[in-house]
């Protein structure tokens, strides 16, 4: 038995998009094509691969075990294509995503992506996650990385999920008695709302000590011991200090995620990045 690279896409897609629908438009595809190709994937295998409610969608024991193994087999598909295509691909492709995660997770990514297509341009734009999703929506990014919450209210493509933490100088920070001083990045932004949002719901107050729309800014606020702020786990500089001992009266912080937007009718070439970010972030 042979299982069709095509189908194990649609499988992948949609589990990716969390829905038939988005898998349907990013395939380019009608959703009842991307729904008799899932058939035929569980027919073939003799198993049940999705669990479907009006309002989610989830892998059976099956499906994750499908999940990983279609994954290696469409990039071993995709890598081998690209081999005789790449010399193809050409043109400007339009980037953005917020700072932090742009320079921390995306270097080796888009160096990889250079490489392999040296006649694609690589325009990155790293600004707010607002800023970048206004610049998308006016038409000014192929493809976008913007920090949302897991309940996937932006849309998109889930690349990463991302731990927060309370970050500071040193825990006499979060010792001080009054209101907790707080570094956030502007209105409206997902790790300030995560942040008074939780010490809101513990009874905890704070007081905005501090606000910076620059990564470097924020580090160097909180180096400074201006107060304390919520930064990926993965993205905390070695030198400051991660706080997360339950006696400082510190609130659990819930992951966010990072997802990626694009805009309809991609070129070649902003498809094709875009699929070896999807590859390489997954997360």
């Amino acid at each position: 038995m042979n299982i069709h690279p095509d189908l194990l896409r649609a499988f992948v897609t949609v589990v990716e998009c969390g829905g038939f629908s988005r898998a349907a438009e990013r395939l380019r595809r009608g959703q009842s094509a991307i729904s008799l190709q899932m058939k035929r994937l569980e027919d073939s295998l003799g198993a049940k691969l999705l669990e479907r409610t009006p309002r989610r969608l989830s892998l059976t024991s099956e499906g994750e075990l499908l999940l990983d193994h279609a994954r290696r087999l469409l990039r071993l598909n995709d890598e081998l294509v690209g081999r005789f295509t790449e010399r193809e691909l050409s043109g400007v492709v339009r980037l953005g995503a917020p700072e932090d995660f742009a320079t921390s997770h995306l270097p080796n990514v888009l160096a990889k992506f250079a490489r392999a297509h040296p006649r694609v341009a690589l325009e990155v734009t790293c600004e707010l996650t607002l800023e970048v999703f206004e610049r998308f929506r006016a038409g000014g990014l192929d493809i976008a990385l913007v920090k949302r919450e897991p309940s996937g209210a932006m849309g998109g493509i889930r690349v990463w999920r991302e731990p927060l933490v309370w970050v500071a100088a040193d825990r006499q920070i979060a010792e001080t008695e009054g209101p907790l001083p707080l570094i956030v990045s502007p209105r409206p932004c997902v790790y300030r709302k995560r942040a008074t949002d939780s010490l809101d719901t513990m009874g905890r107050l704070w007081r905005v000590a501090y606000t910076c729309g620059s990564l470097a800014g924020t580090h160097a606020a909180v180096r400074a011991g201006l107060g304390i702020t919520v930064l990926p786990k993965e993205m905390v500089p070695t030198d400051l200090a991660i706080l997360n001992d339950e006696a400082l009266g510190l609130p659990d912080l819930k992951d966010t995620e990072m997802a990626l937007i694009e805009a309809p009718d991609l070129r070649p070439a902003a498809a094709r990045l875009r699929d070896t970010i999807v590859r390489e972030l997954e997360h």
